[in-house]
């Protein structure tokens, strides 16, 4: 049975990974303490939590909010900086066998090019995970995922900048996804993982303050994988068909392996697993076993097989 993926196939910034399972940035940190009690190394690849040039102390708290099938989230990018992350974690993640896609983001494209050249021929550092979700302060604020001509600028920076494999990670907030990949593909990106997290909020109806204290945060779990779904499956035909070279990773409130599965029929090539990391941080493991006990009773011998199977 063969598991295998590849991002970048044929290009110089490719990058296999055993499986298609991933955890999604944000919800491992930077995989220590998940190493420490679920199997990392049966994972396909893990990616880091927000990496900024600075340290950031994050947002007020509350920063998470639980709601109906989902969890609301303003954290507010609390990191240690793109030096302290290269000392303290990345001599760890050159031991494992698991690859490590660090997260980077920036307020600036400046900023963005640098997060990926220091990240670069660093040992330990496998590609990096673009997140155009950010404020462009350069812009009054407007994030960067909300324009094309922004993730173009950005993305085209960061392929400058690294010849580690570039993942740009789409926001869902425009609605259509299509626009956003294609100015992704175009400017360089070896893939594109969608969706992030959707902009919502709660009321606390008894301080009649909103929730989290941030006021608005990124709704992320199940109440979003219909949504995450349908805009992987637009943008994996769309790119099959202008950019076939760029590959798709899914995202959005997966927690089984049925739930990935649909997202590799959609045209994802490998998912990230995040909230559900919340619940269950074997999660990934268990979606695993799901997919390859699916493989094994269906009789396909090849996860290539699958990718894409559902498009028309």
């Amino acid at each position: 049975m063969q598991l295998t993926v590849e991002l970048a196939a044929g290009r110089k910034s490719s990058l296999l990974l055993r499986n298609p399972v991933m955890l999604a940035a944000g919800t491992c940190g930077y995989g220590l303490e998940y190493a420490r009690i679920a199997e990392i190394e049966r994972l396909g690849a893990i990616v880091s939590k927000g990496t900024t040039l600075r340290p950031r102390r994050g947002n007020a708290q509350p920063r998470t909010h639980e709601v109906a099938a989902g969890l609301l989230n303003a954290i507010g990018l609390q990191n240690p900086g793109i030096e302290a992350v290269i000392r303290r974690y990345a001599p760890i993640w050159a031991t494992w066998q698991t690859p490590v896609i660090v997260n980077i983001a920036g307020e600036t494209v400046e900023e963005f090019a640098e997060l990926a050249q220091r990240l670069e021929g660093v040992p330990g550092v496998a590609g990096v995970e673009v997140n155009v979700s950010c404020p462009n302060v350069r812009a009054g604020g407007r994030v960067f995922g909300e324009s094309p001509e922004a993730v173009a600028a950005v993305t085209a920076a960061v392929r400058q900048s690294t010849t580690l494999p570039v993942i740009v990670k789409l926001s869902p907030n425009t609605g259509d996804a299509r626009p956003t990949a294609l100015a992704a593909a175009e400017a360089g990106a070896d893939a594109v993982s969608l969706i992030n997290t959707l902009t919502g909020m709660d009321i606390d109806i008894e301080a009649r303050r909103p929730l989290p204290a941030h006021g608005t945060g990124g709704l992320s779990g199940p109440a979003i994988r219909p949504l995450a779904l349908r805009m992987v499956y637009e943008v994996a035909r769309e790119l099959r068909d202008r950019q076939p070279q760029v590959a798709v990773i899914g995202i959005g409130g997966i927690t089984s392996a049925s739930d990935a599965l649909s997202f590799i029929m959609a045209g994802a090539i490998a998912v990230q697993i995040g909230t559900a990391n919340f619940v269950n941080p074997r999660t990934g493991v268990l979606v695993l076993e799901g997919i390859e006990a699916f493989m094994r009773a269906h009789g396909v011998e090849n996860i290539a097989e699958l990718v894409g199977a559902a498009l028309p």
